[in-house]
């Protein structure tokens, strides 16, 4: 399962919108030295994205929470964003190059696989028609645990002096 920080924004029926929880390993970013990164931050404007999870625990909005998901969800996912929208595009190009005599029409056929490849994807994993619940259900990330029931790395260490000592 992989795990990330959220934080509550909209509570739905069975459902809740969250947005993540920016945290660095250094904690340079929001200060005016450091690696970089907050000068990228600053030029490409770091966006916040809402997405939906299941609500398993109740949490309300404003709650700091552990969200998850599923690694092979991921990589299911990852599979069809690459593959499937690369073989739509090489079956039209091999399809116009069999059928037309024009290398323009196999450019454009190629172009337009890549789009319908793209197209399929996205109502394959988002679901349309009937099936939308069912697929939306499936890639949708789940709500864990509160973050505040999550051990931080400094009480763990103080936790682990602790015994080393016995």
């Amino acid at each position: 399962m992989i795990e990330e920080f959220a934080v509550i924004t909209k509570r739905l029926d069975d459902h809740v919108m969250l947005e993540i929880e920016r945290r660095t390993a250094c904690g340079l970013c929001g200060q005016k030295r450091g690696c970089g990164n907050a000068t990228w931050g600053r030029l490409l404007g770091h966006e916040s994205h809402e997405f939906a999870a299941d609500n398993a625990i109740g949490a309300n909005v404003g709650d700091s929470v552990v969200v998850g998901i599923d690694e092979n969800v991921v990589l299911s996912s990852a599979f069809y964003l690459y593959v499937v929208p690369l073989l739509t595009m090489l079956v039209g190009a091999v399809l116009a190059d069999t059928l037309l005599d024009n290398e323009f029409y196999v450019i454009l056929a190629a172009a337009l696989g890549l789009l319908l490849g793209f197209a399929w994807v996205k109502g394959h994993l988002v679901g349309y028609g009937n099936h939308k619940k069912l697929y939306a259900k499936k890639y949708r990330a789940v709500v864990l645990r509160h973050a505040d029931e999550t051990v931080s790395c400094k009480s763990a260490d103080r936790h682990d002096a602790g015994n080393s000592n016995l």
